[in-house]
């Protein structure tokens, strides 16, 4: 797209889609005007073992003692020292018994959550109309980079549009893989033509042999896959919406699993609902199933089944109380009892907040499985590319 004239790729190292990336922004800048393009600032925060040692170091502390406490802080997703000194009683004795490490949560806590350090946003790029001097204050890294002083939030409630360009080095392994088989045999592959049916590649899948295959490698991915064994394209999209921190803790996974492999039966709640979950065995995956679902059961627009979505994703009671109230009389109107209106947003609501992107999902998905493919039926080729683009990674 940016070069399609090149004779060969660059080496691949760890800034390589940064490069990719920071190409295609100036060709967009070039197309629409440099002052009208730039990338979205993001603020990183003092999280609670960062902000134990950033404290730690102001109070003269050795690197060593204040690693030690902030190693008492479990590694999880959004733990707070709140929650921390509840959870580890080892870490609350040592703010009862150390006068040091009192004064240090102590200051830590009040910290906490606060910005730390600007960044840019790892896709999120500013097209705007005009020039953007003229709509949002504009901030300069350290490596000469424009970016909104507005995070992505704030962008969006000034009118502007973010678009996603992300560079993934899986898509240069599949091209890398793809002219090697050329070289080798002199036939071209093209991946877009492939049917997505083939049992070789599912198997590999079913055996969780996914190394080097795109979104299916982490130890968590791997178990879910010999659990839910997936049998067909739509079950790697349900797969990859589904192994999300909210989805997993709300327990759709395992209800997912067990409808999958028969041992719980699927479930719609009335007839009209099966359309749109029947592929994902009853279990609301996507938001674009709540939306479907608004649309047939309540007669929202389009448009209205989107801030239907918005609005059960930020969990607002208020907000929420009101579509409700628009839910319910859609679907009264549509010829469902009360009763069932309220049971039917009742039972989608919990879903929105976790539900996944789908045609990100299909996208991501789809990757994965030419990369699967790839493995399967090109295997010398495959891993000659995958290894060329980790050389950084021994293992």
């Amino acid at each position: 797209f940016l070069n399609p004239g090149r004779k060969s790729l660059p080496d691949i190292d760890m800034d390589f889609c940064q490069r990719r990336r920071g190409e295609l922004i100036r060709y967009v800048q070039q197309k629409y005007g440099h002052d009208h393009v730039c990338q979205i600032i993001t603020f990183g925060t003092l999280n609670a073992r960062s902000v134990v040692r950033d404290v730690g170091r102001v109070l003269n502390m050795t690197y060593g003692e204040a690693d030690r406490i902030a190693r008492l802080i479990p590694g999880e997703l959004n733990m707070t020292l709140e929650k921390a000194l509840k959870e580890t009683p080892a870490l609350a004795d040592m703010r009862q018994t150390d006068p040091r490490a009192r004064r240090l949560l102590e200051i830590a806590e009040s910290l906490e959550g606060l910005a730390r350090n600007a960044g840019v946003h790892a896709a999120g790029v500013i097209i705007a109309p005009a020039p953007l001097i003229e709509m949002a204050p504009l901030f300069k890294t350290g490596r000469d980079e424009v970016t909104t002083q507005y995070a992505m939030a704030g962008a969006e409630t000034v009118g502007l549009v973010k678009m996603d360009f992300l560079g993934l080095k899986t898509l240069t392994v599949l091209d890398d893989a793809l002219k090697s088989v050329e070289r080798a045999h002199g036939t071209a592959i093209r991946l877009e033509e492939l049917p997505l049916t083939d049992e070789r590649t599912f198997q590999l899948f079913r055996e969780a042999r996914t190394s080097g295959v795109f979104q299916f490698e982490s130890g968590g991915m791997v178990d879910l896959l010999r659990k839910a064994r997936p049998t067909r394209f739509e079950d790697l999209a349900a797969l990859n919406a589904l192994y999300r921190p909210g989805a997993l803790d709300a327990g759709m996974v395992d209800e997912y699993v067990r409808r999958k492999n028969g041992t719980s039966k699927s479930k719609y709640l009335v007839p009209a609902m099966k359309t749109y979950l029947e592929e994902t065995y009853g279990v609301i995956v996507y938001q674009e199933q709540v939306m479907q679902i608004a649309q047939a059961i309540a007669g929202y627009s389009l448009g209205q089944a989107d801030l239907l979505r918005k609005a059960m994703g930020k969990k607002d009671v208020a907000i929420m109380a009101a579509e409700r109230e628009k839910f319910v009389a859609g679907a009264t109107a549509n010829g469902y009892e009360k009763k069932k209106a309220n049971e039917i947003f009742d039972y989608i609501e919990p879903f929105a907040r976790y539900g996944f992107n789908k045609s990100h999902s299909v996208a991501y998905a789809l990757v994965a499985y030419q990369t699967a493919r790839l493995k399967v039926h090109s295997p010398r080729h495959f891993m000659a590319a995958l290894m060329s683009s980790e050389m950084d990674r021994t293992d």
